[in-house]
């Protein structure tokens, strides 16, 4: 696991217990916009493989749109999030968290619009239809409680709280009750 002060941003908004692989699918946040917001996610290309590296591509504009017949329905699509937890809890960022991450798409937190404004977007390999990994949530909780150190962050939501009826992730598998006990 992770140590906390590994997972404390530095000033360029850069985990050092991440490994850095840089999106170019981000832009500067609106002038003064606080982070306030945690977005959680579930990605896996295509949907329901793990392991592999489409992800990545994606998230860093190098997916073979040719490789598998899913990737035609999202050609050309450029995304990203701020992290990325593989199955066995591998921490990556591809955005810093003082830049804004194109993860949220159109969303609305508490009758504020763009979440991406203000919100930094971890994704977690998986799906719906599967629980996650305790090397996931192993990462995952000492990466919240980190940001929550750096940023004045007021909630921690899944993506289909944020895009209700457009998005259904982190999905009816994901523990929320493991967050809650360590951020209370």
């Amino acid at each position: 696991m992770p140590i906390l002060s590994a997972c404390t941003p530095d000033a360029l908004g850069w985990l050092p217990a991440a490994r850095q692989l840089p999106s170019p699918n981000c832009d500067a946040r609106p002038e003064g916009m606080a982070i306030s917001l945690i977005v959680i996610h579930n990605i896996s290309l295509p949907p329901g493989v793990f392991d592999g590296n489409a992800v990545i591509e994606l998230f860093t504009n190098r997916l073979d749109w040719d490789a598998h017949p899913y990737y035609q329905g999202i050609r050309g699509l450029e995304v990203s999030a701020h992290f990325f937890i593989r199955r066995d809890g591998t921490l990556i960022q591809f955005v810093p968290c003082t830049l804004r991450a194109w993860h949220a798409g159109i969303s609305s937190w508490q009758g504020r619009e763009r979440c991406n404004d203000f919100s930094i977007g971890i994704e977690l390999e998986g799906s719906d239809d599967l629980p996650f990994t305790e090397a996931q949530y192993t990462t995952l909780i000492p990466l919240v409680e980190g940001l929550k150190q750096a940023y004045p962050i007021q909630a921690v939501v899944g993506h289909s709280d944020i895009a209700s009826g457009r998005k259904t992730d982190p999905g009816p598998h994901f523990a929320w009750q493991r967050l809650d006990e360590h951020l209370a």
